[in-house]
């Protein structure tokens, strides 16, 4: 039974840390139509997130962006040998709210509010990968108020503290074995935990060597989500071996990242933008999990390291309008045999694109959609066991094809 105990909280260790391996970036309207670039473009107050030194350099003293998106994801697996199908359809609704207030000439404060990692995994239940996954909602709000420090007409520094605050529900079966079942039913094991919070930080800086160029850096830091006493239910339970509800602890790491780029105004109208972000996944290696019983279990995931390349622009048609397109390539962090279906990622090709309606000088109206195409995969994951015998299970795997679609709405004021 101990056994038992900790593997079915094995999973926890993966789908719970990261909607993240299948993090889909979108805080911001006008950044998010511009390719998600924005670490040294200021145009409104999503500054405050993309790189917070920047705050320094908007032209009106108070600035708000709020806005939030309908996030459409659709999973399809499939395995040829055994003639297993399944499909999971989500859907998520990320938010955004911004804002900047100056100071002074040389100080400016600013907050940000946002939903970093938001989404969802909906697989049927009972399945055929049941055993490391049925469902996961993953619902997390950062709070992060900030200050920029203007030095001068082209240097500035920013950052602050981030307050994460989560939750997340989980459920996965205990076995592939059908003998643990209840009248046929297999059983399964609910793992909910809220009220997770932690502190992290951020910080940035912006170098302008001239009125067409910009320059910016900004360093996010990791943040590790300790989870106490998070509850674990099971259902249908065999009478030959009834379980009893307990409680867990894990320590849940969301890694580093490091982003830097520039943007170029081109013309009085167009402007072109390019960012690198670098997020330090290989944090993620394994999770250990503590258990009410006393024990203890560590589940392999082993990330590496992955990049983004991100590219923008915007074109000033006239006082009303203003229109975005941009492009992104996301590199997955999951190696070979450690694919699991609660993270169904690979490779991926983001297209944005978006506008701006100037009603008139204080407000504006913003829109964007993103599209990202997941390259298609043949995986699996190698690494689970089987709580009765201990035994490794087989390999689960197969191929994986996943899209995701959002549009979105949001609104900027000034004055």
């Amino acid at each position: 039974m101990r056994k038992l105990l900790s593997l079915t909280l094995m999973a926890l260790a993966g789908s719970s840390m990261f909607a993240g391996g299948y993090r889909v970036a979108m805080q911001g309207q006008k950044q998010l139509a511009m390719g998600h670039t924005g670490v040294a473009v200021v145009n409104s107050a999503e500054v405050a997130f993309f790189n917070p030194a920047g705050m320094a350099y908007l032209d009106k003293k108070f600035n708000v962006s709020v806005g939030a998106n309908a996030l459409f994801a659709n999973v399809k697996f499939q395995n040829s040998t055994y003639n297993w199908t399944a499909e999971s359809k989500n859907v998520g609704t990320p938010f955004s709210v911004y804002a900047t207030y100056k100071l002074n000439d040389w100080l400016t404060a600013g907050l940000a509010v946002y939903t970093p990692y938001g989404s969802a995994v909906d697989w049927d239940q009972d399945w055929e990968g049941a055993h490391l996954v049925n469902n996961i909602d993953l619902q997390a709000i950062f709070v992060q108020p900030s200050v920029s420090i203007r030095m001068g007409e082209h240097f500035s520094l920013g950052g602050g503290v981030i307050y994460a605050s989560g939750s997340v529900n989980f459920n996965r079966n205990l076995s592939m074995n059908p003998l643990l079942s209840d009248d046929g039913q297999p059983s399964d094991v609910t793992i909910d935990a809220k009220g997770i919070t932690a502190w992290g930080y951020n910080v940035g800086m912006m170098f302008n060597p001239t009125d067409k160029i910009r320059l910016g850096m900004n360093y996010r830091s990791k943040i590790v989500m300790e989870a106490r006493d998070g509850d674990a239910t099971y259902h249908d339970a065999p009478a030959f071996n009834p379980l009893t509800n307990t409680t867990f602890d894990a320590d849940l790491p969301l890694p580093a990242e490091f982003t830097a780029g520039l943007s170029v105004q081109i013309t009085n109208k167009w402007m072109v933008a390019f960012d690198i972000n670098h997020t330090m996944w290989s944090a993620y290696k394994a999770l250990d999990v503590k258990f009410g019983n006393g024990t203890e279990s560590i589940n392999p995931r082993n990330y590496k390291d992955a990049s983004t390349y991100r590219f923008g622009t915007q074109y000033k048609a006239n006082d009303k309008f203003t229109f975005r397109a941009g492009y992104y390539f996301d590199e997955s962090p999951v190696q070979d045999g450690y694919f699991a279906p609660e993270t169904p990622r690979n490779d991926s090709n983001a297209f944005t694109g978006g506008l701006t309606y100037q009603l008139n000088d204080k407000f504006g109206i913003d829109v964007s959609f993103l599209y990202i195409h997941f390259d298609e995969i043949d995986n699996s994951y190698d690494h689970s066991t089987d709580p009765i015998s201990g035994q490794a299970n087989p390999s689960f795997g197969g191929t994986y094809k996943s899209v995701v679609f959002s549009p979105g709405i949001g609104i900027t004021y000034g004055f």
